[in-house]
C-alpha cells in the first residue's frame, strides 16, 4: 500500500476545515450506523466509533442524540449510501462517497459537475482497480509505545501499516476494510485512546501534473466538496 500518509493530504481538501459540514458529515454517518447497527454503542461498534470522531470534532452531544433519534423516526429520510466514480481533467480519477435521500438529485448533480469542468462521470466499479477502501485509525501518542512492536502485534488483525503523523502526534493505523471491528476491539481492549476511526479509499496509482493542470482538478474538486450529499471524495492525483 506505501504510506498511506503521503496520500492522505492530497486526497483531502479544505471540506472538513468547515465544521458545519463536518457535524452534517459526521451526524448522517450516525444515523446510518444506528439503523444498521442499533443505538446502543457498546453493542454497536461502528456507532461507538462515530461517537468517538463525534467528540473529536467538538462535535456538541445534542447534536449526536438528534442523529442517533432521527434513525428511528417515522418521517425520517430514507438516506441511502451511494458511490460515484468518473475522470476528471487530464485523467485523474475521482471517486465520491454520497449519503442522499434522492439518489436522481445527487447522479444529476455530480454528472454536471463533471461536464461542466472538464470531466466525465462513469460507471459503477470502473475504478475499483486504482481504489482500496481500508479500516484507518488514529490514537493518541504514548510515550515509550514502540511502533514497530505494535504493528507486529496488529498484523494478525488485519493491520497493513502503522506510522507517526508528526504534526498531529498521532499514531495513524491503516488496515483491511473487513478487519475494522477487530481492530476496534484490540484498541479498546489494550487501552489505546482512539481518537479518530473510519474507512477510506487509498489509491494504489498516483499521477502527477504541472501546478496549472492540477489547478483544474482542484477547482473540480472542490465544487463537488460542496454538494451537500457528498461525504467524502478521493483521488488519485499526487
Amino acid at each position: 500500500m506505501g504510506r498511506a500518509f503521503e496520500f492522505r493530504k492530497a486526497r483531502k481538501f479544505k471540506r472538513w476545515g468547515q465544521m458545519a459540514k463536518t457535524f452534517t458529515r459526521i451526524g448522517k454517518d450516525i444515523t446510518l450506523a444506528t439503523k444498521a447497527g442499533g443505538s446502543d454503542p457498546n453493542s454497536n461498534s461502528r456507532l461507538r466509533a462515530l461517537i468517538q470522531n463525534a467528540k473529536a470534532a467538538n462535535m456538541p452531544k445534542e447534536n449526536v442524540d438528534r442523529a442517533i433519534k432521527r434513525a428511528s423516526a417515522k418521517d425520517q429520510e430514507d438516506y441511502k449510501e451511494v458511490v460515484y466514480e468518473g475522470y476528471g481533467p487530464h485523467g485523474i480519477a475521482v471517486l465520491i462517497e454520497c449519503t442522499t435521500d434522492n439518489t436522481n438529485r445527487s447522479v444529476a448533480n455530480i454528472r454536471s459537475y463533471f461536464n461542466k469542468l472538464g470531466g466525465s462521470l462513469g460507471t459503477s466499479g470502473m475504478l475499483d482497480f486504482i481504489f482500496e477502501r481500508k479500516s484507518v485509525f488514529k490514537i493518541a501518542a504514548k510515550d515509550g509505545l514502540d511502533l514497530e512492536e505494535l504493528e507486529l502485534e496488529l498484523i494478525d488483525f488485519g493491520v497493513e501499516e502503522i506510522f507517526l503523523d508528526p504534526e498531529s502526534n498521532q499514531i495513524n493505523i491503516y488496515g483491511d476494510f473487513t478487519s475494522f471491528g477487530a481492530i476496534q476491539k484490540y484498541l479498546e481492549d489494550n487501552g489505546f485512546e482512539i481518537q479518530g476511526a473510519d474507512f477510506e479509499r487509498i489509491p494504489n496509482d498516483t499521477k502527477e501534473l504541472p501546478e496549472d493542470q492540477a489547478a483544474e482538478v482542484d477547482k473540480l474538486i472542490e465544487r463537488i466538496e460542496e454538494d451537500d450529499d457528498v461525504q467524502n471524495v478521493y483521488h488519485n492525483m499526487r
